[in-house]
């Protein structure tokens, strides 16, 4: 343990891939909320219409709260890191998510206990609070769709994939300058995949919804994304001095150049 500690790449990698892992698990569970951005921030819907659907507004699922950590996290693991790290993590974390849900599926079909399930005022005091059903809610909050959970997953996996390269290809031409350029570059062509790829699995072949309606959901997912990118490489470039700072410029200039060989 103490070698760990001691060796500052070693140990900031643990804290970057434990960090990008919880994140990841997090997302996924907290994305069968689906809430409204306009109302949140205190506005009315929008009321947008994209490819001939009307009543369109920023209703988002609650896990865009976290995925664009995920994505902050892969540039600066790549960029320290490089692509093998992450490809690994990514694969690291998608065989957690998978196990996750299959644990949480196992907790689903318990049988439960009957106090629980029809007395909920036992577990709150306040009346207002109590439902007649515990373990239907239990069920309706844990359990999503398997059509949403590998649609996630699969659109997670290709996304990264994609962050990966085109980071690095970004990278090649410009070599240390312009981070903004290669983080958001990358972060924005990823997440417009994984914007549709997962509504695309889920809604159109997992719930037969029409092509149409799917795409401009997907877009107006993919415009909140894309804002987020930019508003967030301000971040991006606070963790990399943080980073920098913590390992030394000798350190970092050295995992830097192994992570792009």
């Amino acid at each position: 343990m103490q070698t760990i500690i001691k060796s500052k790449g070693t140990f900031l990698f643990i804290v970057l891939a434990g960090f990008f892992t919880t994140n990841a698990i997090v997302a996924e569970f907290i994305g069968g909320k689906i809430f409204s951005l306009e109302e949140t921030l205190g506005f009315s819907s929008l009321n947008l219409k994209l490819f001939g659907q009307g009543g369109l507004g920023f209703n988002l699922t609650a896990g865009v709260l976290l995925w664009p950590v995920v994505f902050v996290m892969t540039d600066i693991i790549n960029e320290y890191y490089g692509q093998r790290a992450v490809k690994f993590l990514s694969y690291l974390t998608v065989g957690l998510i998978i196990y996750a849900f299959i644990m949480v599926y196992a907790a689903i079909n318990v049988a439960p206990n009957s106090w629980w399930n029809q007395e909920s005022g036992l577990l709150d005091a306040n009346p207002a609070n109590h439902l007649n059903n515990m373990d239907l809610a239990y069920r309706k909050v844990m359990g999503q769709g398997l059509w949403i959970i590998f649609g996630s997953v699969i659109a997670f996996l290709v996304g990264q994939i994609a962050d990966v390269i085109i980071f690095h290809k970004i990278k090649s031409i410009t070599g240390e300058d312009k981070i903004w350029l290669r983080a958001t570059g990358s972060t924005l062509i990823s997440q417009f995949i994984d914007s549709y790829v997962v509504l695309i699995i889920a809604f159109w072949i997992g719930a037969d919804w029409d092509i149409v309606r799917v795409l401009a959901i997907g877009t107006v997912n993919y415009i909140y994304k894309f804002a987020m990118a930019f508003l967030l490489t301000p971040v991006i470039y606070w963790i990399h001095n943080l980073i920098e700072n913590y390992l030394g410029h000798d350190l970092a200039s050295e995992m830097k150049n192994q992570a792009m060989a």
